[in-house]
């Protein structure tokens, strides 16, 4: 198929954040161990059990509201993603406002709301109060609304399902807890669409109640008047009763091993070598784990930050961190790398994971760990609402009261043994899981040689048992042939003088018209529209062409020009492949989705590489995946997913496209779902 990547790129740009400059030739001294006031909240509790928690900050008029339910890790099982949802529908009006109503009502006021917290001016705040008192007790819960939330998590799985960064944290939880425990389980466009109406109803009906219900007001507001309002809008609340799961330990594995969870279209490797811990804030460990974490790699100073990115220039940062609190948490160091350095950054990793557990961290070292966690926590307690977060933990971790106010001193206490001791007992080196999601078939040789187990899986966390894999009885000049007789054969493929494609697209939950046209030898003009205006347009037609967002022209440059003539020489492009200009790797097998597909990369005149999935059994292309050169030097991975494809005029064409750009930065998709195809008429050379 003729791609259409360009004008689509145009609609998902990134910014990259630049790091200030530090001066890093001389460590900061370690200063005197600040002094902490923390101001002790109110506390008291309604009589339906809402615990309610009030931060008197009289500094600014304006008052925030939250409401969570300690309910603990969930298990949904199959419903999975189900709390989400219903999180996103108590933000779709009441029963007794429309969220059209209630949306206004909000703004009129100058309120910001999500579904469970509430920011106004103290002069506004009780009606605020009000609105955010009537959603959590009547939220509407419509079909309507249902369909289209359920729409947009479908959409943004779908999304995240070709994203390494959005898969790493779903395979590490699932590898590290396992996918039957509520805090490795997942959810997937599979799990959010196999959802009703009425499994949101269950959900909010056990997990919006006032049993374990957590209240806090942030700002000026007394203790009094908190608990007037408190008992008046919430006070006869009632629901079910919530009970804490009581989830058993789960050990590491026996010895270290790589996970490989494969994104063929991934532009690097997200890596997470990790491993469970088991630390309450009440074990003396706790403090000394904070200290090791940040010498490892807390930041620009740590050990990881300066050997995988200032040594070796394997990523723009390396962090370690690590959790803790009444259930198992993870230590994990992380870092994003090329694809080519992934071997050889998991080596980096393990030696500093070996380096802290085996020798002790100099004074000074030491001393600059907690000169930066001092800092950090004091500048922590210039925000109002953490006294609040603090209240939250002695009241659910059940901690001493002074546990906050005497932190820095127990920070301030611990030795270089300390360091030492905690490293070895809860950052894993013999028996960690080192999880990488990325292009398997590009670093799974070279981790191979490692001389670790190494496993493959898909992005639903089951076990491949071969990636990629050359077919030594197919050639490439089979799998493009058997192609052009699957969608129509070289006849009628030589005969289309024009393509017209019209449609929709949606782009961040706006939905855009999308129309292309096609003319032989290669012009091409793709517009796209919203409310009838162009908001992008893009013309080439051979000599010429230029690139227009919204209103702003650019020619293109004759460099561009010239690759584009040299690519893409014809309406249906994978017809000239077979060309001498054209290069041809071996056809490899590799699963998409469980279906078995051919791959084969091309390489295009211009230099530029770009790999082709048939499906096995319709010989029909099913994803193109291109890299592009992106503003700055970054890099920008396209794929472009095929399906749906239906007979025009003797010529199979797919009307669900859906484009997927990868940066550094992050993801993003763009379907396109076609309503006309229409061959040989209403192209002329006026439209472009």
């Amino acid at each position: 198929m003729k791609k259409i990547s360009l004008i689509l790129i145009g609609l998902f740009s990134g910014t990259i954040l630049l790091a200030q400059d530090v001066n890093r030739t001389k460590a900061p001294l370690p200063g005197p161990v600040p002094q902490i006031k923390l101001q002790d909240p109110a506390i008291f509790t309604l009589s339906n059990g809402i615990t309610v928690i009030v931060v008197t900050d009289k500094k600014v008029p304006q008052i925030s509201v939250d409401y969570a339910v300690d309910a603990g890790p969930i298990k949904e099982g199959a419903k999975a993603g189900v709390t989400s949802v219903v999180a996103a529908m108590i933000q779709e009006g009441t029963k007794l406002h429309s969220k059209a109503v209630f949306d206004s009502t909000i703004d009129q006021i100058g309120a910001t709301y999500s579904g469970g917290s509430v920011t106004a001016l103290s002069n506004y705040f009780e009606q605020a109060f009000g609105l955010f008192t009537e959603a959590l007790q009547q939220p509407l819960l419509s079909e309507s609304s249902f369909k289209k939330v359920q729409n947009q998590f479908i959409t943004g799985a779908k999304a995240n399902e070709k994203s390494a960064e959005s898969m790493s944290e779903r395979a590490v939880n699932a590898l590290l807890y396992g996918k039957a425990n509520p805090l490795g389980e997942f959810s997937s466009a599979t799990t959010y669409a196999g959802l009703t109406l009425q499994d949101v109803k269950d959900a909010y009906q056990n997990y919006y109640t006032p049993s374990r219900g957590i209240l806090t007001f942030v700002g000026d507001i007394t203790p009094e008047k908190a608990k007037a309002l408190s008992q008046q809008y919430l006070g006869a609340w009632t629901g079910k009763k919530v009970e804490l799961p009581n989830l058993p330990l789960v050990a590491s594995p026996k010895q270290t091993e790589i996970d490989i969870v494969n994104v063929p279209n991934a532009v690097q490797s997200e890596i997470k070598v990790a491993n469970l811990v088991n630390l309450s804030k009440t074990n003396p460990d706790f403090f000394p784990v904070i200290l090791a974490n940040e010498i490892l790699g807390g930041g620009s100073e740590g050990r990881l930050f300066k050997n995988l990115r200032e040594k070796h220039g394997f990523t723009y940062g390396a962090y370690s961190s690590v959790g803790s609190g009444r259930w198992q948490s993870t230590f994990m160091a992380q870092a994003a790398v090329r694809n080519d350095k992934t071997d050889s950054a998991v080596i980096e990793f393990l030696k500093e994971i070996k380096d802290i557990r085996s020798i002790q961290p100099t004074i000074e070292e030491l001393n600059i760990a907690k000169a930066l966690y001092n800092g950090q926590f004091a500048l922590g307690m210039e925000n109002p609402a953490r006294p609040a977060a603090y209240a939250k933990n002695i009241l659910l971790e059940k901690l001493p009261k002074d546990f906050y106010k005497k932190f820095l001193q127990k920070i301030n206490a611990v030795t270089p043994s300390d360091i030492q001791r905690v490293a070895q007992k809860y950052f894993n080196y013999n028996n960690t899981r080192i999880v990488i999601t990325g292009k398997a078939s590009d670093i799974k040789g070279k981790l191979e040689k490692l001389g670790y187990p190494v496993t493959v899986y898909n992005i639903d966390m089951d076990t491949l048992k071969q990636t990629s894999a050359t077919v030594s009885s197919v050639k490439a000049k089979d799998v493009l042939n058997n192609y052009y007789t699957a969608i129509g054969g070289l006849d009628n493929l030589k005969a289309i003088k024009s393509l017209q494609l019209n449609g929709k697209m949606s782009v961040q939950g706006m939905d855009l018209v999308f129309e292309e046209k096609k003319l032989a030898p290669n012009w091409d003009m793709a517009t796209v529209s919203m409310g009838g205006n162009p908001v992008m347009k893009n013309v080439f037609k051979s000599t010429s062409g230029y690139e227009m967002q919204m209103g702003k022209k650019k020619d293109l440059t004759a460099a561009l020009l010239k690759t584009k003539n040299e690519d893409d020489k014809g309406i249906i492009e994978e017809l000239y492949y077979l060309q001498p200009e054209f290069g041809l790797s071996e056809v490899t097998e590799e699963d998409i989705n469980d279906t078995p597909q051919y791959k084969i990369t091309v390489k295009l005149p211009s230099g530029k590489s770009k790999i082709l999935y048939f499906d096995q059994k319709t010989h029909l292309i099913t994803r193109t995946i291109q890299l592009e050169d992106g503003d700055g030097g970054a890099q920008l991975a396209t794929s472009i997913d095929y399906s749906d494809y239906r007979t025009v005029d003797n010529i199979k064409y797919p009307f669900s496209i859906v484009t997927n750009i990868q940066t550094p930065q992050g993801s993003q998709e763009l379907p396109i779902i076609l309503d006309t195809v229409v061959l040989n008429a209403g192209v002329s050379e006026a439209d472009f």
